[in-house]
C-alpha cells in the first residue's frame, strides 16, 4: 500500500515537472445576476446558491433563504456554508441561498429619520422602503421564476439588516415566513423602532416566526431589545425565540448563532439524533 502511495505521489509530481499537469478548475459555489432595479433606480447583484441535492431532485421544491448584505465580499460565504451543512447533516432544512447585495447600508437599511446630527453625518440615509420594494417586487419574483422555490421564505442578516429585518417584521411582516435578526442596530436613531414596536405587533405577525439575537453590547444596554420582547411575550403574535448572548459580542455572534437561526427558523423534516448536539438555546420565547 505504501509503495503504490509512493508511485502515485512521484507519478504526480513528474507530471508537473513535464509541465502536463492537470487543468486548472474554478470552484464554483453559486451563480450571480444583475438586476436593473427600478425600484433603487441603478444595477445590483444577486448571489444564488444552491443546496446539494437541487440537480439530483428535479422534482423537490425548497425554501429560500434571503440573505441582507449577502455580496460575495460580504456575508454570502459564511451564510451559504452554513446552510450547505446544515442541509448536509439534517441541522436544518436544505434551501436555496439568495444573498442580495447592499452598498450604502445606511441608506437602504433604516428607516426615516429626522435626527439633524444623523443626516449630517449620513446624508443618504432612511430609504429602507425602497430596497424593501426592490426584495418584494424584483427579487423575490426573479427567483420565484427561476427556481424551483417551496412555499417558505426567510430572511436573515446582522447589524443594520438585523434592523432592517426587525423593521420589515413589524410594517410588513407577510413579506417573509421567517425573519432572523442577529444583534440588530436596535440603537439607531434614539432607538426610535424599538419604540413603536408595541403598536405595530399583533395579529399581523401571526403564521411568522421569528428570531432575534443579542450580544454582550446590547445585552449592557437591553432598553430597546426589551420593549419588542415585552410586546411579543404579551402573546399576540407568532412564534419567536430571543437569545441572549452576552458571552458573545457584535463582532462574533453572528458567526456562533447562525446555525441556530437556520434550525429555528427551517426545522428538518426528521430532528437529528441527539447525540449531535444541535440545539436551539432561547432566552426566551413563545
Amino acid at each position: 500500500m505504501l509503495g503504490r502511495y509512493l508511485i502515485a505521489n512521484l507519478a504526480l509530481v513528474a507530471a508537473f515537472a513535464s509541465g502536463s499537469a492537470p487543468a486548472q478548475q474554478p470552484i464554483a459555489i453559486g451563480t450571480s445576476y444583475p438586476i436593473a432595479s427600478a425600484a433603487l433606480k441603478e444595477q445590483r447583484t444577486i448571489n444564488v446558491v444552491l443546496p446539494a441535492s437541487y440537480a439530483t431532485s428535479p422534482d423537490k421544491r425548497y425554501p429560500v433563504v434571503y440573505l441582507i448584505d449577502g455580496g460575495v465580499d460580504q456575508d454570502l460565504l459564511h451564510v451559504a456554508g452554513v446552510a450547505q451543512l446544515g442541509g448536509i447533516w439534517g441541522r436544518s432544512g436544505e434551501a436555496i441561498v439568495v444573498g442580495v447585495e447592499t452598498k450604502d447600508r445606511r441608506k437602504e437599511l433604516v428607516g426615516p429619520t429626522s435626527d439633524p446630527e444623523l443626516l449630517k453625518k449620513y446624508p443618504t440615509a432612511g430609504d429602507s422602503a425602497s430596497f424593501r420594494k426592490f426584495l418584494r417586487d424584483e427579487v423575490k419574483p426573479f427567483v420565484e421564476g427561476k427556481y424551483r422555490t417551496g412555499d417558505r421564505s426567510i430572511v436573515i442578516g446582522e447589524s443594520l439588516a438585523g434592523l432592517f429585518i426587525v423593521e420589515t417584521y413589524l410594517v410588513e411582516p407577510q413579506l417573509f415566513d421567517g425573519y432572523a435578526a442577529i444583534d440588530p442596530s436596535l440603537w439607531w436613531d434614539k432607538q426610535s423602532l424599538s419604540q413603536v414596536a408595541a403598536s405595530k405587533i399583533g395579529d399581523a405577525q401571526k403564521g411568522r416566526t421569528l428570531y432575534l439575537a443579542m450580544a454582550k453590547e446590547q445585552a449592557e444596554e437591553p432598553a430597546a431589545m426589551g420593549r419588542i420582547v415585552t410586546k411579543l411575550e404579551a402573546g399576540a403574535s407568532g412564534n419567536w425565540c430571543l437569545a441572549e448572548r452576552p458571552d458573545l459580542t457584535h463582532a462574533t455572534i453572528y458567526q456562533q448563532l447562525t446555525p441556530q437561526a437556520l434550525q429555528y427558523l427551517l426545522p428538518p423534516a426528521e430532528p437529528a439524533p441527539a447525540e449531535f448536539g444541535f440545539e436551539v438555546k432561547c432566552s426566551r420565547k413563545s
